[in-house]
């Protein structure tokens, strides 16, 4: 058995080597670093792929969502909702532009936003809702667009983590998460189901105005050399990155069934464990790309099975320990506690098993083994 890796980027690279050799050495022969026909070439892949009018490469996932709320014109003090069961760089970034973050609870059953705690938490402050397709699962962007049109809101999506999932609306209608709601970003960081060899981001949008202000903002406001009509960052996508990105876009779909293969299989073998709660598959099958495989341990063992992974040497961790509301960068009188039980819950019951598309058998057979053993 191959030694196991939470994510084997290794494995993936001897598959696509001679491209990604021969487009880095093209890139070192031409000298076109920063925003080289590379990215342009990756930019039209991706529009293309997502079927969204607008890509717009950038620096990294974070930058994204900076630039993202910034195109969209959001003040000082304006509320942006979001989940309080995420990653950090969600929440970071509205309280970087002075927004006020608004956290929500999520569903027990998709570990997604939940729309109920969306619409509870709306005050005429509200401007902005952020769903967080999280680990991979799409949220439930129908209700929340309908939220959103109610309150005349913008839906910004944080797809750092589904890129390539299909939403499935009730009229059958599938469109891909990131091209739904008025913007939504994204991060190629190198463990991301569609991930670069170094840092990366996009911002996706079909508003064609709100495409021309963020392709400003993302290049120090620029439209014409020193000629500064918004206020800007420096984030762009380098060309070497866009390289990486370019050989893998192709097999990104089956990248993502090897994945969603993967848990399935995950998931056979755990079936019948009373004390395990394994993440579901929709009806449609293709709505979660599974960026990590993240079940939950119901006997209060869960700090216990992760050291006795780690002890055998399966890599193992913990998405998320500490819910944000309870963050010392993000504690606010406004919350309840109670409000949270969800997420409280899952802090105490998350572990994430290795989840990447190199993932064999034996792998999977030896991880699930040890599982089971110590659960009994």
């Amino acid at each position: 058995m191959k030694q196991l890796q939470m994510v084997d980027l290794k494995s993936q690279y001897e598959h696509i080597k001679n491209a990604v050799n021969e487009g880095i050495q093209e890139v070192l022969n031409t000298t076109t670093y920063i925003n080289g026909p590379k990215v342009h070439e990756f930019q039209k892949n991706l529009e293309h792929y997502l079927g969204v009018k607008h890509v717009i490469p950038c620096a990294n996932g974070t930058d994204a969502l900076q630039i993202a709320m910034m195109g969209l014109g959001l003040k000082p003090g304006d509320e942006v909702i979001t989940a309080d069961f995420t990653f950090a760089a969600t929440v970071e970034v509205i309280a970087l532009l002075q927004l006020t973050p608004v956290l929500v609870d999520v569903e027990e059953d998709t570990m997604n936003i939940s729309v109920e705690a969306i619409e509870k938490a709306i005050t005429p402050k509200t401007k902005a809702i952020v769903p967080v397709h999280l680990f991979g699962r799409a949220a439930n962007m129908e209700a929340i667009m309908n939220v959103a049109a109610k309150h005349n809101l913008f839906v910004i999506e944080d797809n750092a983590q589904a890129i390539g999932a299909n939403y499935t609306f009730s009229n059958n209608k599938k469109v891909k998460v990131g091209a739904i709601g008025h913007v939504a970003a994204t991060s190629f960081f190198p463990s991301k189901n569609l991930g670069c060899y170094g840092d990366g981001g996009a911002i996706f949008t079909n508003d064609d105005a709100l495409a021309h202000t963020l392709r400003g903002i993302v290049n120090h406001g620029m439209y014409e050399r020193y000629h500064h009509d918004v206020v800007g960052v420096n984030s762009r996508l380098d060309s070497i990155q866009a390289v990486v990105l370019n050989a893998k876009l192709p097999l990104l779909d089956s990248y993502n069934t090897a994945r969603r293969n993967a848990a399935k299989a995950y998931n056979d073998a755990f079936a019948a464990c009373e004390h395990i709660i394994t993440p579901a598959f929709d009806i449609n099958g293709d709505d979660h790309v599974f960026h990590q495989y993240v079940m939950r341990i119901t006997n209060g063992k869960r700090d216990a099975l992760l050291e006795h992974l780690q002890q055998n040497a399966i890599p193992c961790a913990i998405y998320y320990p500490i819910p944000l509301h309870k963050q010392k960068a993000y504690t606010d009188g406004r919350y309840n506690d109670s409000d949270f039980a969800v997420t409280n819950k899952f802090a105490e019951q998350v572990i994430a098993l290795p989840m990447h598309t190199e993932l064999e058998k034996d792998q999977i057979d030896f991880i699930t083994s040890t599982v089971l053993n110590f659960l009994k």
